[in-house]
């Protein structure tokens, strides 16, 4: 039994310090070895790089570096061919990263830092792991791959999630919605609300039958919330579905609302099944409005609303959005997973598979 419940309140926070300081300091030595093994892997990806093009040995060349040094490392694994590949493919695709590091005083001109993005630290900031996903899809384009590699970093993605947006195209979708946010705005809020839509929503964590109605849909989202919030974005808390608000002696029901943490402002977000209709954006504006009047404090940031259609024409969405004055944007969904409406009736019964088996 923990001696903490029989000490006093001074000795108690004193451990709880200790054991904080404790879990502090594992973590920092944890990034710590984990950013020089990557320095390590950066250094021997030139090397290889190098030396392959010095000697121009043969296609054996991976396996018999990889053979000789375990000889000189018994049990250490990091040096499988597989492994050596990606550290030579990590140094090709940051191949300026020496030029940012402190150690190195040599300064970039400035015709490279137009052709190279910026990057030093900050690649060797996430685990091994994450950059060979990065690098299976992005070996090429340096821009998306530090696109992702800053995404984890700020998000403090799990190589699962990483791989999640990876594959969902996030780069190709992140701020991409239609929105009035830069007139409806004060900057930096416009520029920050912008950068946290996607066009389009995947809703591929959803299994739903064809012909869907819109409340099935919105069912859906709310079963699956935190896989809605993951394909939001980071900072997103739910409020609630059907949020009532009351304006002067009505009753309004928002579809979806949401406060995002970063923004430090209310989100309204409407889900339509159809294309889109600039009907739709007069309701939404009103909510936007309710919300600010109702719910906002002096401390939040101007409430914004998102609207996401099934299908969108982009020239009316962008007319549509000039006459409102509420910060609005609009994006399209998509869904990966529909199935017949009678999707259940040509399944085998018990019975049937039972008498096969």
């Amino acid at each position: 039994m923990s001696t903490l419940l029989n000490t006093d309140k001074t000795y108690k926070e004193w451990i709880t310090i200790i054991s904080e300081k404790f879990r502090r300091s594992q973590i920092k030595a944890a990034t710590f070895v984990n950013s020089e093994m990557l320095k390590f892997y950066w250094n021997l990806g030139r090397e290889i790089t190098e030396k392959k093009s010095q000697y121009k040995w043969g296609d054996k060349f991976f396996e018999n570096v990889s053979q000789d040094l375990k000889v000189l490392l018994p049990g250490v694994k990091s040096f499988s061919p597989t492994n050596l590949r990606y550290m030579q493919r990590f140094y090709l695709l940051y191949p300026k990263a020496d030029k940012f590091l402190p150690q190195v005083e040599e300064e970039i001109t400035q015709q490279e830092s137009q052709i190279v993005p910026q990057v030093g630290e900050e690649i060797f900031m996430i685990p091994w792991g994450h950059h060979k996903v990065i690098m299976d899809k992005y070996q090429d384009n340096i821009d998306k791959a530090i696109f992702f590699v800053r995404k984890t970093i700020a998000n403090n993605w799990s190589r699962g999630m990483l791989e999640n947006f990876v594959d969902t195209d996030l780069y190709e979708r992140q701020g991409r919605a239609i929105t009035n946010f830069h007139s409806a705005l004060p900057q930096p809020h416009g520029d920050l609300a912008q950068e946290i839509t996607k066009d389009p929503y995947t809703f591929d964590f959803i299994s739903i039958a064809e012909n869907y109605r819109e409340k099935e849909l919105k069912d859906a989202l709310e079963n699956n919330i935190a896989k809605f919030l993951l394909e939001l974005g980071s900072g997103f808390a739910y409020m609630g579905r059907e949020f009532r608000i009351k304006v002067g002696s009505t009753e309004q029901f928002l579809d979806m609302l949401f406060y995002n943490t970063k923004l430090h402002c209310y989100v309204v977000v409407e889900i339509k099944t159809r294309k889109f209709e600039a009907s739709s954006l007069g309701q939404l504006g009103t909510y936007v409005a309710a919300v600010n009047h109702e719910l906002r404090a002096e401390t939040d940031n101007p409430t914004i609303g998102i609207l996401i259609c099934k299908t969108k024409d982009n020239v009316l969405a962008k007319y549509a959005l000039e006459a409102i004055n509420e910060p609005i944007g609009i994006s399209e969904y998509e869904l990966a997973k529909l199935f017949p409406v009678d999707f259940k009736g040509t399944l085998p019964t018990v019975e049937e598979i039972e008498s096969n088996i």
